[in-house]
């Protein structure tokens, strides 16, 4: 049994970029670990701390994840305007990048897994958390001596049609922070692929679990949606892929025989 840790910027991300993915290799017999930067927050957080945590763990239990862990910082927000602090704690945009990747790196010390989880260079589609995660990653990582980093991400030509079947079908979503061409990753950039079909049901059921974002205003809120209505079998045709960058720069190989190479 080997160890994989994700770290992911807010609550929900762990099931949109990875959900599949873990649990598969939590089905697989690998022990799996959550942390995540943000609490999902943006202000201060009264006695019984962010919602957002709450469902995270349940949809962490779903995925089949061991154990989850918030590093502590407030969610920087979305847009041009980074907001003060909270009184409670850092943003994680403003976070000192030694303390944080000092965190991360305890955790793995801890947990020594054979892969990290992180997010692509461009953190997706550009969320200052993101983009943050990504640096963060990397640096705990060498911190902490793991010697496999998988940075997830999505074919830019998946993002384009996408996009092109929100646009056609005239679907309430938007989606002006994804700047076709520079978000994401370009397809020869991706060198490792997950078949998660079989797991569709369990993602499904864990992107359930974060009741406040499906059931909020969110900008994803629709998506979210309309994906847990979906039959599983639809759902699965969707959302049965996941990729991913190896940070090393090696050739790519299978990877706990979770991660395929993609070509």
């Amino acid at each position: 049994m080997a160890t994989v840790v994700a770290f992911h910027a807010h609550p929900d991300d762990e099931v949109l970029m990875t959900g599949g993915t873990l649990a598969r290799a939590a089905a697989e017999g690998h022990r799996v670990v959550i942390v995540v930067a943000t609490d999902g927050a943006m202000g201060a957080l009264g006695p019984g701390g962010s919602p957002r945590i709450g469902e995270l763990r349940a949809s962490a239990a779903v995925l089949g994840a061991a154990r989850v862990v918030h590093l502590g910082y407030a969610d920087s927000g979305n847009g041009p305007l980074l907001y003060p602090d909270p009184p409670d704690r850092v943003r994680f945009a403003r976070a000192a990048p030694e303390e944080a990747a000092g965190r991360l790196a305890a955790i793995l010390r801890e947990e020594r897994p054979e892969v990290l989880l992180s997010y692509d260079a461009n953190g997706g589609y550009g969320h200052r958390d993101h983009v943050k995660v990504h640096e963060i990653g990397r640096h705990a990582a060498a911190l902490a001596g793991v010697g496999q980093v998988l940075e997830a991400t999505i074919p830019r030509q998946v993002v384009a049609r996408t996009l092109k079947v929100v646009d056609r079908l005239k679907l309430p979503v938007r989606h002006d922070a994804v700047t076709p061409g520079t978000a994401y990753s370009a397809d020869s950039a991706i060198t490792h692929r997950v078949n998660v079909r079989a797991y569709a049901r369990q993602k499904q059921a864990a992107l359930a679990a974060h009741r406040s974002q499906v059931n909020g205003p969110g900008r994803l809120a629709p998506v979210m949606r309309a994906l847990i209505r979906l039959p599983a079998p639809v759902f699965g045709c969707v959302l049965g892929r996941e990729w991913f960058i190896d940070a090393t720069g090696t050739a790519p190989r299978t990877v706990l025989g979770v991660f395929e190479p993609a070509r």
